[in-house]
């Protein structure tokens, strides 16, 4: 369980699809108990490429304990937009904790 409030940065690039991808980042929502660990939402627009972006919508895994606090591993699909229309991969792990 989180000790208290708190969110990770995250940032990356998607898979190359249709001769293209994006980057993204953002910051996390704060913890969302998930039984003896927590999760963190995590949403944000990628970057606006080929003519359009896409939307990054999903929830970290737990916690994963570090040197001095904790990090999350998170992965999924973007939102389906441009034409044709069509999506993109991504994963990566958060930074530690952040006030």
């Amino acid at each position: 369980m989180p000790e208290r409030i708190h969110f990770h940065d995250f940032s990356g690039e998607t898979s190359v699809d249709l001769k293209h991808n994006h980057s993204f980042k953002g910051v996390t929502g704060p913890g969302i108990t998930r039984g003896f660990s927590h999760v963190h939402e995590m949403t944000a627009p990628t970057s606006f490429n080929a003519g359009h972006r896409h939307e990054i919508k999903t929830f970290t895994g737990p916690a994963i304990p570090t040197r001095g606090g904790h990090v999350h591993r998170y992965g999924g699909r973007t939102s389906a937009n441009g034409r044709p229309l069509h999506d993109h991969a991504y994963r990566g792990v958060t930074s530690g904790p952040v006030s």
